[in-house]
């Protein structure tokens, strides 16, 4: 400890964690510990299986990739710390590593709010611009989408833990959670923290608010063009894939909003920790679960990988061609990717099919082709679904 005037300065901090040893805790406490096993196996099998093989290659594996990272890195920077503290006891930090820890969560969170809304961003644009899906999302594009994420989250995270470290800190050396939070940090400054309240804030609104907003109006033209499907079955699968995502997405951004846009008079320890508990460890779990492991494509990988695939067996990118005209002795083809894999019509349906499951959607971007090039109605027709192997 360190002596300034008449307060006398810590040079470390104690978190007093999420658990204590009684019997429920300690069952709270396995569940934790499989929670984050499954988040380990599961996004680390999503980054293997999209490493690995080509066919997973697309922009929305791409995206998946990273947010599987993302996931793997949160989780590990909070629950091993959390469970060496619970079962050695102890939870002594020292001033610097809380610094550390407060930047790479911070880091981490930002990078995810970001991410997701780009991949919000990949579907919208798969839906209502199919035909030039692979210029608008190539693979530069991406990589910049990435990169953007990475850099906003950095300096959210390095802003946050300077200003946070820069406040004297005197009296209590307790920290009422399981890791370096910075709302539950400044409650032990000695000094007026609402000017850095209201900076938080505004960094919330800009790290929060606005990829939640990016998020939501995706979705929203997503369920639009599901709406205008024929097939109720396709509506019902495209309902509750999208649901499923937004049932993440707003436990997420929910909880991180609860956290860090409430004013510190508003907090209260218990609630914090429950809250937090969701964004560090609930989501980082289930995002595997949600955005891939139920897919189709990635259990063909994982099947492949695992040396469980049937003789002939291919993975595959659903597209429907449409047939154009002759112009010049050239055939032009038009294909439209299936945006939402898991609402790709099955192989063996026939083209009237795929004209029931889909219905005004093919219709839609039909017209919009014909707009664009300027032919007849009568030049245009499904020719059928294929699988491009």
């Amino acid at each position: 400890m360190a002596c300034t005037g008449n307060q006398t300065l810590i040079s470390h901090f104690i978190l007093l964690g999420l658990f204590t040893h009684s019997p429920l805790h300690l069952f709270l406490f396995s569940i934790i510990m499989v929670m984050f096993l499954v988040a380990l196996s599961g996004n680390g099998l999503m980054i293997l299986l999209i490493s690995v093989d080509p066919r997973l290659h697309s922009p929305m594996y791409f995206f998946l990739s990273w947010l599987s990272l993302m996931d793997l890195m949160l989780i590990s920077t909070i629950v091993p710390r959390m469970a060496v503290d619970f079962l050695l006891g102890g939870g002594s930090i020292s001033f610097a590593g809380c610094g550390f820890q407060i930047l790479f969560f911070l880091t981490l969170l930002g990078d995810e709010c970001f991410l997701l809304a780009f991949m919000a961003y990949d579907r919208y644009v798969a839906i209502s611009n199919p035909l030039r899906y692979s210029v608008i999302m190539s693979r530069r594009v991406c990589w910049l989408m990435v990169a953007g994420s990475w850099l906003f989250g950095l300096v959210d995270g390095l802003i946050q833990a300077v200003f946070t470290l820069r406040f004297p800190y005197c009296g209590s050396q307790e920290i009422d959670h399981f890791f370096c939070e910075v709302p539950a940090v400044l409650k032990l400054a000695c000094a007026d923290t609402s000017l850095y309240e209201t900076m938080i804030y505004v960094c919330c609104v800009l790290m929060l608010l606005l990829p939640f907003s990016v998020i939501s109006a995706s979705y929203l033209r997503i369920l639009v063009a599901v709406l205008r499907m024929r097939s109720a079955e396709g509506r019902q699968k495209a309902f509750a894939t999208c649901s499923s995502h937004m049932v993440v997405v707003s436990l997420f951004y929910g909880a991180a909003m609860i956290t860090y846009m409430r004013p510190q008079a508003y907090h209260s320890s218990k609630q914090d920790k429950v809250v937090s508990a969701f964004y560090t460890m609930i989501t980082p779990m289930l995002n595997p679960l949600i955005y891939s492991l139920r897919n189709k494509e990635v259990m063909g990988a994982l099947k492949k990988l695992l040396g469980r695939g049937q003789a002939g067996e291919t993975l595959s990118l659903e597209f429907y061609v449409l047939r154009v005209s002759w112009s010049k002795n050239v055939l032009l083809l038009c294909m439209i990717f299936c945006p939402i894999p898991q609402l790709c019509p099955q192989r063996d349906m026939s083209t009237e099919d795929v004209h029931e499951a889909l219905g005004d959607l093919v219709f839609f971007d039909c017209k919009r082709v014909r707009a664009g090039l300027g032919m007849q109605s009568r030049q245009i027709g499904l020719i059928g679904y294929y699988k491009l192997v």
